[in-house]
């Protein structure tokens, strides 16, 4: 009888051996026979148990080593470029191996959640333990869900913070991770579901009490994956920068470079100024100066910070945090243009005729000192004839050649027609504990206007820039809308008594004259909030498609590089077109120019679903203790399942179930976004005014249920005779819909 091996035999042939693991295997190289199998079984169920090996289907793994062929997930990258792999669950107690991708023509963009399959070759004398070359991609990585735990018998369950996501994950005992009922966790998908049909998940956060004040904006920062630690690496180099000098850079620091922000900004990158120009030429026309803090100079390609940076592409806003793109030694400080230091700025010098059309521009690195940091409602107070001691010595000679250089371009701009949506923005208001104490719509003024056409004449001037010196770039596009969409918004400006020419070239000035006819009346929010939701999202791109909200042929995000990725790449192309220094374009960044536009597009999708997860939920927790007031609003949107209404006064939206509005059975024309009844015959459609009680608020996921009482001003007629039959005809006449003609 063959004597049954000892366990660090089998541990050594596994190591030794990692393609011949089964059993069978196993057995075959040890001449293992017959009864002799039952034990190396019970071996194997030792070693199993011990932690040693990990049962994969019918062959054991050694947990301290990768097998030839791997599933992995992507680490990230090095100062370098080089990316990096790790194991998709590691169980070993060795030191998590390290994995260098070795990428060949046609591979796909990779991104920090993809898993790969991947085939390895181990190495000696590097840095590294494996290099890897992709076999496929197979998705992304393990499902996460943030959400309440409640606590079992054994285990338990996680219900979802997601709006409209009530299926429950079912945790096993040994993967709570010490988590308490009630507690808000997130958790990570592991094998399939169980026979109930729950998918079974292990707790990997803990993040507190979920009705605290500060859960809010933690909740939309682990369900999106954003980054809101800075790795140690990115910290020190931050900490490490030290304020730019002269040296070859234009000398700016005479120029009144004056920054307007919210007066709760966190960061000042940009700075403006303009004159009248002096050039007989160019008869009653502007010089304006846009100057930009200069994060190149600080944030080198290749660098820890780099690397963070591109992998957040973005800063993203809550009302009681901000997770930045850039660590605060550089976003708060060093890259913000405060006022009366000296700060290293990218400006651009732009000549404006009389009529507002730009004459000519010119880029320079510069170093400028501000002299005053102020925020839009002073600005505007002092040329509404209301100073204070920090506008009075700059009215004459900064801020009214400002708001005159901005008229110019208002012309301009009336010539152009570019997309004219100018939405209320809701202002959340947060006491020092982080409770919600009003909700408000932001104040639009013309010191608001003034800043965005300024930085939009810049973010041209950059694009035509770098065009003309033939030098790579992204490109913020912005595409026209896809027929079906702009059909969607025909009919729904027709079910509003309002017109949307056909037959014509699409461009902005045509949907102007619609939200024009709907201005002055009560449909002006839905049509404006209709015509968005027709738009294509923005993105960016290598590729020049144009912007067809701006009507703009060429355009490039050029003026906040502390809050976006874009601008930063668009600093390093002016820094390598102009030969400013090495801290320009590397040879990385433009080959890999496609995989960062789309790693930043990505990045900021999250952070804007992200924003508006955190506002509802704040909004539905300040709106908790109104359970039962009666509210004014809109009908917003119309599904078979019920309406959305958009509250006047806080711009909450809410849901009407359908369930909610009596006993009879609604009707659901997609065509006309209707619902009617089957017996009393009452429509319910886009734009109605309604008065509605609220029926719920839950601040965790930040849904409002909503009970219909009034429909412009009628009382919702409810049938209350469940089981009748739905009367056969008679009812609204259903619109005819011809297709859009396709633009050849």
């Amino acid at each position: 009888m063959t004597e049954t091996p000892t366990k660090s035999a089998i541990l050594q042939w596994i190591s030794d051996n990692p393609a011949l693991t089964s059993k069978r295997d196993i057995a075959k190289a040890f001449g293992i026979k017959g009864a002799a199998r039952i034990d190396l079984k019970r071996v194997l169920r030792e070693l199993e148990d011990e932690g040693h090996l990990t049962k994969r289907k019918r062959s054991y793994d050694d947990p301290n080593r990768l097998p030839p062929v791997s599933v992995l997930k992507v680490a990230g990258s090095d100062a370098d470029g080089d990316l990096f792999l790790a194991p998709a669950d590691w169980k070993g107690d060795a030191p998590e191996p390290k994995i260098l991708y070795i990428p060949k023509d046609g591979d796909p963009a990779l991104g920090p959640s993809d898993r790969l399959l991947v085939r390895l070759t181990e190495v000696k004398g590097e840095d590294h333990s494996h290099e890897g070359r992709l076999i496929r991609r197979i998705g992304t990585g393990p499902r996460r869900v943030v959400g309440v735990y409640r606590a079992g018998s054994e285990g338990g369950r996680i219900l979802p913070v997601d709006k409209g996501n009530d299926r429950e994950w079912l945790i096993g005992a040994h993967d709570t991770d010490g988590a308490r009922d009630g507690e808000l966790v997130e958790a990570e998908q592991i094998g399939g579901r169980t026979r109930m049909g729950l998918p079974k998940a292990r707790i990997v956060n803990r993040l507190g009490d979920p009705g605290a004040a500060k859960a809010v904006s933690l909740i939309a920062i682990h369900q999106h994956g954003l980054r809101d630690d800075f790795p140690p690496e990115a910290v020190a180099e931050a900490e490490a920068a030290q304020p730019a000098d002269l040296g070859d850079r234009t000398d700016l620091r005479d120029l009144p470079l004056i920054t307007i922000d919210p007066s709760d900004a966190r960061d000042h990158d940009d700075a403006c100024f303009a004159e009248p120009d002096q050039d007989p030429d160019n008869k009653d026309g502007f010089v304006l100066w846009v100057a930009i803090a200069d994060v190149a100079h600080y944030v080198r390609p290749g660098s820890e910070l780099d690397g963070e940076a591109r992998e957040r592409g973005n800063s993203t806003y809550f009302p009681d945090r901000v997770v930045p793109m850039l660590p605060d030694a550089l976003s708060g400080d060093l890259c913000s243009l405060h006022e009366g230091v000296d700060r290293a700025c990218i400006a651009v010098r732009i000549r404006i005729a009389a009529n507002g059309e730009k004459v000519d521009h010119r880029f320079h690195r510069g170093l400028m000192r501000s002299p005053a940091s102020l925020h839009y409602q002073e600005v505007q107070a002092a040329m509404d004839g209301d100073v204070n001691a920090r506008t009075a010595p700059l009215l004459e000679s900064v801020i009214k050649p400002l708001y005159a250089a901005y008229g110019a371009l208002t012309q301009a701009r009336t010539r152009r027609q570019p997309l004219d949506l100018d939405l209320p923005e809701r202002k959340i208001v947060l006491s020092e504990n982080g409770e919600v104490t009003s909700v408000a719509f932001r104040e639009r003024l013309d010191a608001h206007r003034l800043i965005e056409e300024f930085m939009i004449l810049a973010n041209v001037a950059a694009a035509e820039e770098l065009e003309r010196l033939r030098t790579p770039l992204l490109y913020r596009v912005h595409e026209e809308p896809a027929d079906d969409k702009i059909e969607a918004l025909r009919e729904t400006a027709k079910a509003s008594g309002l017109t949307l020419a056909k037959g014509q070239v699409l461009r902005p000035a045509l949907l102007n004259k619609l939200l024009h006819d709907a201005a002055e009346t009560p449909l002006s929010e839905l049509i404006s909030m209709s015509t968005l939701r027709s738009m294509t999202q923005a993105y960016y791109a290598p590729q020049n498609l144009g912007h067809f909200g701006l009507a703009l042929r060429s355009y490039a995000h050029f003026t906040s590089p502390i809050r976006r990725y874009s601008d930063l790449i668009v600093h390093r192309a002016l820094v390598t077109a102009h030969g400013w220094g090495d801290d320009g374009l590397s040879d990385w960044d433009l080959e890999h120019l496609e995989a960062t536009a789309k790693t930043i597009s990505e990045a900021e999708r999250r952070s804007m679903v992200a924003e508006r997860d955190t506002n509802d939920r704040y909004l539905a927790a300040f709106l908790a203790d109104k359970v039962g007031a009666e509210f004014t609003g809109r009908i917003s949107g119309v599904q078979s399942f019920g309406a959305f209404v958009r509250l006047d006064e806080t711009g909450a939206d809410g849901l009407i179930p359908v369930r909610s509005m009596g006993a009879e059975y609604f009707r659901y024309d997609r065509d006309d976004q209707t619902l009617t009844g089957s017996e009393t015959r009452t429509e319910i459609g886009l734009g109605q005014r309604v008065t509605v009680r609220l029926a719920e608020a839950v601040p965790v996921t930040g849904g409002l249920v909503l009970e219909l009482l009034s429909v412009e001003g009628e009382p919702l007629r409810r049938q209350g005779r469940p089981g009748r039959k739905p009367a056969r005809k008679g009812g609204p006449k259903k619109r005819k819909l011809k297709k859009a003609p396709r633009r050849r």
